[in-house]
C-alpha cells in the first residue's frame, strides 16, 4: 500500500500544480514522470491515468461531488478539492481499485497534508459517492462529456449536434501514441522489426502509411527506434502538412512556429533544408533536442517572433509552414486542461493573432511557392474564416487539396481547406489549408 499511497500523493501534487496554479498539464506531468523514472511501470501508468483522467472529467466530478457534499467544490480548500476530485475519478472510472482502498488512502492523504479535522468530511463524501455511483444520472451533455457548455454549443452550430457529441465523447477515449517514421534514416522494415523485437503493438495509420500508432510500452525513450531517431512523435493529421506542402530535396522550408519540430523534421526527412523558428529559446531547444536525437544536418533553429517581419527572408522560401498559436480545441484529448482554462472570449484574439502572423508569413514565400496554414483546433473563426481572409487580403491564391491528400480524405476537402474532427476522423482535430504565392 505504501507504493500506491506514494503514487497517489505524486498525482495529487501534479494535479495541484495544474488545477490550482494554472500550469500546463503535459509539461507538469512529463516533468514528474521524468523525475520519478525509477518507479515501476504500473505505478507510472497509474499516475498518468489518474492525472489525465481527473483533468478530463473535472466538470463531471464537480457535479458528482456537489451532489453529495454540503460544501460545494468551489468553496473547498484546494488540497481537499483536488483530493476529492482524484478520488471520485478512481471510484467512478478505475474499476481495479477497490472503493475501500480509494476512501482509506484519501483519508490518509488528508491527514498527512495537515487536514486531520477534514478527514471525516473526505471519508463521508467519498463513501456516499461509492454507495450511489451506479445510480448516477447526468442531467445534460455538458456533465456527461465533462465539456464546457460554450464549446458544445459552438460545435453544434458549426457541425451539428450529433457531430458535436461525437467530438466531445472522443476526448474521453484514450488513444495510442502516434509516431512518424524518418524513412531517410532507416527503412520501414528495419523500424518495424525493431518495434516487433520489443513486443510493441503497432498499427498503421489509415491516413498516412508512414505514421504508426504504438502501444504496449512505458515512455518513448524506452523504444529503441525512437532513441535512434528513426521515429518522431507526430499525429497523422500533422504529418499531412509535409505531404501537402510538397517539400523536397533542394527546397528551402521556413517553419515559423516549429516547436517541438515534427513538421520541420518531416521536411528535413524529405530532403529539404529547413529553418525552424519559434518565440523563445525554451521552444527552440525542444526542436534542437529532436534534431540531435534524429541526427539531421539539414535543419537549423532560430529564435524569432513570427509577428515581426524579417527582411533577410523576404521571398526566400519555397515552402513556409505556419502552424500557428491557436485554442487547441482539437487536442483536448491530449491536453485535457484546455477544457478548463480556455475561455470563449479568447478565440477572437487568437484569430486576430493568426492573421497578424499570416500577413508576415506570406512575404517569405517565393513567387509560385507554397504557404501552409494549419492549427490544431476545430473552430471556424481560427480556421476556414482565416483561410478565406488570407485569400482576400494577401497575395495568395488557393492550392486545391483533393489531388494532394490520401484518397480517404478527398471528399472532406473544401477547395484548399481540410478540417479533421476528432471522433469523426482517426486522428487529432486539425485544420490545414494551402496557398500559392502570386
Amino acid at each position: 500500500m505504501t507504493e500506491k499511497a506514494n503514487s497517489r500523493e505524486l498525482a495529487l501534487d501534479v494535479l495541484l500544480e495544474i488545477l490550482e496554479k494554472g500550469r500546463m498539464s503535459h509539461v507538469i506531468l512529463n516533468q514528474a514522470l521524468s523525475k520519478y523514472q525509477y518507479l515501476e511501470k504500473q505505478d507510472r501508468a497509474f499516475i498518468t491515468r489518474l492525472v489525465e483522467g481527473t483533468l478530463s472529467y473535472v466538470i463531471q466530478l464537480d457535479w458528482v461531488l456537489d451532489s453529495f457534499s454540503s460544501v460545494k467544490t468551489k468553496k473547498m480548500k484546494p488540497v481537499i478539492r483536488t483530493l476529492l476530485r482524484m478520488s471520485a475519478y478512481q471510484l467512478l472510472y478505475m474499476d481495479r481499485v477497490p472503493d475501500s482502498a480509494v476512501c482509506n488512502e484519501a483519508v490518509k492523504l488528508a491527514k498527512k497534508r495537515g487536514f486531520q479535522t477534514l478527514s471525516g468530511f473526505v471519508n463521508g463524501v467519498l463513501r456516499a459517492v461509492a454507495r450511489e455511483k451506479n445510480s448516477l444520472s447526468f442531467p445534460d451533455s455538458e456533465i456527461r462529456y465533462a465539456i464546457p457548455g460554450w464549446m458544445l454549443s459552438m460545435w453544434e452550430r458549426e457541425y451539428g449536434s450529433e457531430t458535436a457529441e461525437q467530438i466531445a465523447a472522443s476526448f474521453l477515449v484514450p488513444r495510442p501514441m502516434s509516431v512518424r517514421m524518418n524513412k531517410s534514416l532507416a527503412s520501414e522494415e528495419e523500424i518495424l522489426e525493431s518495434l516487433r523485437s520489443q513486443k510493441i503493438e503497432v498499427r498503421r495509420s489509415s491516413l498516412m502509411p508512414e505514421v504508426l500508432e504504438l502501444s504496449g510500452f512505458d515512455y518513448p525513450e524506452q523504444v529503441e527506434a525512437f532513441r535512434k531517431g528513426h521515429l518522431m512523435v507526430q499525429d497523422a493529421s500533422s504529418a499531412l502538412v509535409g505531404l501537402i506542402s510538397g517539400s523536397k530535396e533542394g527546397d528551402f522550408v521556413l517553419d515559423l512556429c516549429s516547436a517541438p519540430g515534427g513538421k520541420a523534421l518531416h521536411a528535413a526527412d524529405r530532403g529539404a533544408f529547413v529553418e525552424a523558428r519559434d518565440l523563445t529559446e525554451r521552444k527552440t531547444e525542444l526542436v534542437e533536442e529532436n534534431i540531435r536525437r534524429c541526427g539531421f544536418s539539414n535543419i537549423r533553429t532560430r529564435v524569432w517572433d513570427a509577428r515581426i517581419f524579417d527582411p533577410s527572408m523576404e521571398g526566400k522560401a519555397d515552402v513556409v509552414l505556419a502552424d500557428l498559436p491557436c485554442s487547441g480545441l482539437g487536442i483536448i484529448g491530449k491536453k485535457p486542461d484546455i477544457r478548463l482554462r480556455l475561455k470563449e472570449a479568447e478565440l477572437s484574439g487568437l484569430a486576430a493573432l493568426q492573421r497578424e502572423i499570416l500577413s508576415e508569413a506570406c512575404r517569405y514565400v517565393k513567387p509560385g511557392g507554397t504557404l501552409i496554414y494549419s492549427t490544431c483546433t476545430i473552430n471556424r473563426g481560427e480556421n476556414e474564416e482565416n483561410a478565406d481572409w488570407a485569400c482576400r487580403n494577401l497575395p495568395l491564391h488557393p492550392k486545391e487539396l483533393p489531388p494532394l491528400v490520401p484518397e480517404i480524405l478527398k471528399e472532406d476537402c473544401r477547395g484548399n481547406c481540410l478540417q479533421l474532427l476528432p471522433g469523426i476522423h482517426p486522428c487529432d482535430g486539425f485544420f490545414l489549408s494551402a496557398f500559392i504565392k502570386t
